[in-house]
């Protein structure tokens, strides 16, 4: 007993929920309108309200002419046909339940006319512009809902002819019913073909951009990849070169002075800074998705390191002074990025454009902006040919307006020169943390 019991409530609880789906998919009035056609745009649209239009007047014409019922009758179950139709381009559920309440109505009113013998032969349950206007119905219902609505709304439309024409019936008729249902499988079929074309066609459009990004973001790992290789293979290795020639050299000399110690120490010192920097940029290259922070073993410099920037450079050879005016305060990552880079950006162009020069640093606290100049004096001896590219002012510039700032670049005092910028940052908060050396 306790199995069949349970047997009972399983099937109980298979109905309530086959209900609850029908319920969803068939007593809503969502909103899914047609969109327009890829080629013809919004004739379709066009085309259905004209159709709705011809329906609704030859729907009335064959009523009150063959179905003999009065005029206005006519006109208001023609115009529910049609409307059913025109509906159907926005809320195709609620279209399909306005067209089989309009056929009901039809089919009472002229049922009333065949029982009594005032017309013979009429076409019913279904009149022929009502049969045309439920196919259009059901063609924009298949286009737009999953097939399951669709295949429910042929079944409602098979139960509810069977309940007209099989249970009511009436008598000196022509039965449409047989070929409603007929049609109406073939349009609901060739919706559900036509719909489920176009969703292919839209996936395989979404895998094609998919493919073309796939593509697109493989060739530039690819070529992140070959700039690392060459940045490894060549600059990486010559800076090691010089790293340890410079450790070398010392021990070659008997007696060495200790100036040529100092240098050296200083260009070996350099040498490996300049390989720390590199290994992060080519951890950067070779990262498929480089996120700020990830690399805690390479940290980003920030204002926090100016003078160990500065004392490098007095190391080799330039004589700096720094000044800082207003309240120090942490500032946006960015900045302090941009600001270190700037600065050290110009204190190696006068190392190597301005032998013998002073340089003077300083960093101007606002409250809305930090201001970075960097001035020096006239050379004191000719400056040797130099192979660079003059990229320097250019990658300052860029990091300047990338902030939002400006930075402005000339001689300054005689043959000396001036590099000055302008990068905005947020009004001071008792919040903000103390800058560290992490990524930036």
């Amino acid at each position: 007993m306790s199995s069949l019991n349970g047997v009972v409530d399983t099937g109980a609880e298979h109905i309530r929920r086959w209900l609850g789906v029908l319920r969803d998919d068939l007593l809503t009035a969502r909103v899914d309108p047609m969109p327009p056609s890829m080629w013809l745009r919004w004739l379709p649209h066009g085309v259905v309200w004209i159709v709705a239009v011809v329906l609704t007047i030859v729907g009335a014409v064959q009523l009150n002419d063959q179905g003999g019922l009065d005029l206005g009758y006519s006109m208001l179950l023609g115009v529910g046909q049609g409307c059913a139709a025109v509906l159907a381009l926005r809320r195709p559920v609620p279209a399909l339940w306005l067209s089989l309440g309009a056929t009901l109505a039809v089919a009472a009113l002229t049922r009333r006319m065949l029982m009594a013998g005032q017309i013979d032969g009429f076409a019913w349950p279904w009149t022929a512009w009502a049969v045309v206007a439920h196919l259009l119905v059901l063609l924009l219902v298949a286009l737009r809902v999953p097939t399951r609505v669709s295949v429910e709304a042929l079944f409602l439309t098979g139960l509810f002819t069977y309940a007209l024409q099989g249970l009511w019936g009436a008598w000196n008729y022509a039965p449409t019913g047989q070929v409603t249902v007929a049609l109406s499988a073939v349009v609901v079929v060739l919706g559900i073909a036509l719909r489920g074309r176009r969703e292919a066609r839209a996936e395989l459009e979404q895998q094609t951009t998919l493919t073309a990004e796939e593509r697109a973001r493989r060739t530039l790992l690819e070529e992140r990849s070959r700039i690392a290789r060459e940045l490894h293979d060549v600059v990486a290795h010559h800076m090691s070169v010089i790293s340890i020639q410079a450790q070398v050299a010392p021990h070659l000399v008997r007696n060495p002075p200790d100036e040529l110690r100092e240098n050296l120490a200083g260009i070996r010192q350099n040498a490996v800074e300049a390989l720390t920097e590199l290994r992060r940029v080519l951890d950067v290259l070779r990262s498929e998705h480089p996120a700020p922070g990830e690399r805690a073993h390479a940290p980003q410099p920030t204002l926090g390191r100016l003078e160990a920037l500065v004392e490098n450079t007095r190391a080799a050879g330039l004589t700096v002074t720094t000044e800082v005016t207003g309240a120090r305060r942490p500032l946006p990552p960015g900045v302090e990025l941009s600001a270190y880079r700037i600065v050290q950006e110009a204190l190696s162009n006068v190392l190597r454009h301005a032998p013998g020069a002073t340089a003077h640093v300083t960093l101007a606290y606002g409250p809305r902006a930090l201001r970075v100049e960097v001035v020096n004096t006239a050379p004191t001896r000719e400056a040797p040919p130099s192979a660079g590219a003059g990229h320097g002012l250019l990658g300052m510039r860029e990091r300047a307006v990338m902030l939002g700032g400006t930075l402005t670049a000339g001689p300054w005092s005689g043959r000396g020169y001036r590099v000055a910028a302008r990068l905005p940052v947020s009004a001071p908060s008792a919040t903000d943390p103390l800058p560290q050396d992490g990524a930036a």
